[in-house]
């Protein structure tokens, strides 16, 4: 008998949710669910309807990190599993990162480990009071991993991140706030409205806009400064050039007139 998915996608019109679906495991990735994630990515990335994704977890916590107990039952051979997880998990997180959706990360309980850094790698982040972010990464002697060495350092600098991955137990939600890890605390009981609302704020914007102004956004620390102005350029050009921005002119002029 097969049991429930262990990730879902749910698309209501403009906005996809992706929904984490291993509750009895604190949502921790094995093999599983990193495949069923990865699928997921090969799925949003052939259509053209989704601005919006959010990705949440089932049950009392968004990710426990990396599933323990697949590792101990492959622990003479963890090579070629952590290999073949990792790429599964890769492909997933390559869709959300280079896709020209905007991804909102929904947290609560706890973020540790790949789920720290997965609750990170988001382009905006919110979270519930009582989530707690935690890297996880040191006390297992390891380095980290979904992306943590990208999404933390983006938002923190680099001598932070490192503080935070190899001298700090971790932080919560509104410390995580303050350090600018996340972009808005909301209490437990509104953490799925909140994120919605945000969700739909942002899916009303043109999808031309939100892809250029994401790609604008992600390459600007390390693009020099004249070529970054050539970029803005070119994609204040390309936004132009759509149906959405001449009907945005004509709805402006028309309001200005009354």
């Amino acid at each position: 008998m097969t049991g429930p998915a262990a990730a879902l996608l749910d698309i209501d019109g403009r906005i996809a949710t992706i929904t984490l679906n291993r509750p009895e495991a604190y949502n921790a990735i094995d093999a599983t669910l990193a495949a069923a994630l990865a699928g997921i990515g090969d799925e949003l990335a052939a259509r053209d309807d989704v601005r919006v994704v959010i990705l949440r977890g089932a049950g009392p916590t968004f990710c426990a990190g990396g599933d323990i107990r697949t590792f101990a039952a492959n622990i003479d051979a963890l090579e070629p599993m952590v290999r073949d997880l990792l790429g599964e998990l890769h492909r997933f997180l390559v869709a959300l990162r280079e896709g020209p959706r905007l991804v909102i990360t929904s947290v609560h309980g706890s973020a540790a480990g790949a789920g720290f850094s997965l609750a990170l790698l988001g382009d905006l982040c919110i979270a519930a009071e009582n989530a707690k972010f935690v890297p996880a990464y040191a006390k297992l002697g390891v380095s980290p991993d979904g992306g943590g060495s990208i999404g933390v350092v983006e938002r923190i600098g680099a001598r932070r991140a490192l503080a935070l991955f190899l001298a700090e137990d971790g932080l919560t939600a509104e410390q995580a706030f303050q350090a600018g890890l996340v972009n808005k605390v909301v209490p437990a009981a509104e953490l799925e409205a909140a994120t919605r609302t945000l969700a739909e704020r942002v899916a009303r914007t043109a999808p031309t806009a939100i892809a250029a102004t994401k790609a604008l956004i992600q390459q600007s620390a390390n693009t020099p400064f004249a070529a970054q102005l050539d970029a803005e350029m070119e994609q204040m050009v390309r936004c132009m050039a759509t149906p959405a921005f001449r009907a945005n002119v004509e709805s402006f002029l028309a309001k200005s007139a009354r």
